[in-house]
């Protein structure tokens, strides 16, 4: 049984068939998304869908979907969707840089996806598809909106992301990252300045480097 997700509008009717890319691909569409490049903390999170059924009503670009509504389409989709969801954590992020740690967390969710049936190609959200996938793949412009699998995958990799901060803010208290993810706003700046750099910051973001190279 779906959710009720409520009265807004379906998006999930407008966005693009994916039947072309099946056509195309010669068999089954991953769509794939990540969160998290922007934050100042905490890992990168990929994830990789395969479309089963019809997705979840008011399927949509995470971006546009309120917490609660985000909630309830990811409750949704194991019912009408394969799902494979990858990490790159801090670490990784600090020794091969963000862009390729969001291509490995990527190909980590893709991994997780063929380990649970065929998948033919690839549509990534974005301008460029990460080297190394192993399949056919192409990138598509504001694919989170246009594409029900990519949506998919946004939601997925959206609330995934999200659980796994507000785990981190019980463990490293005071930054507020249960409420800002890890981004650069004034809590987190403040926080910072208060309580130093933890584990799960991006060192190698200038806003880190720049306070640990003060700090010594």
């Amino acid at each position: 049984m779906v959710p009720d997700m409520g009265k807004p509008a379906n998006p999930t009717a407008a966005m693009l068939p994916e039947a072309p890319y099946r056509e195309r691909f010669g068999g089954p569409v991953a769509g794939i998304d990540e969160a998290g490049r922007g934050p100042w903390a905490g890992p990168v999170v990929a994830a990789a869908a395969v479309l089963t059924g019809p997705p979840p009503p008011g399927l949509d670009d995470s971006k546009r979907l309120t917490a609660k509504r985000r909630a309830a389409i990811f409750a949704a989709l194991p019912g009408c969707a394969r799902i494979g969801i990858g990490i790159a954590d801090t670490g990784e992020i600090d020794r091969i840089n963000i862009l390729r740690a969001a291509d490995l967390a990527m190909k980590r969710a893709l991994e997780a996806l063929l380990a649970q049936g065929p998948v033919a190609g690839a549509v990534i959200d974005g301008n460029r598809v990460p080297p190394g996938l192993g399949l056919p793949a192409e990138a598509l412009v504001g694919g989170d909106g246009r594409m029900a699998a990519i949506a998919a995958a946004s939601v997925v990799a959206k609330v995934t992301r999200d659980r796994m901060m507000a785990e981190l803010a019980a463990r490293h208290p005071g930054y507020g990252w249960e409420r800002n993810m890890g981004y650069g706003t004034a809590e987190h700046r403040a926080a910072l300045a208060r309580l130093g750099v933890t584990p799960q910051h991006r060192r190698s973001f200038a806003p880190i480097s720049r306070l640990l190279l003060e700090e010594s």
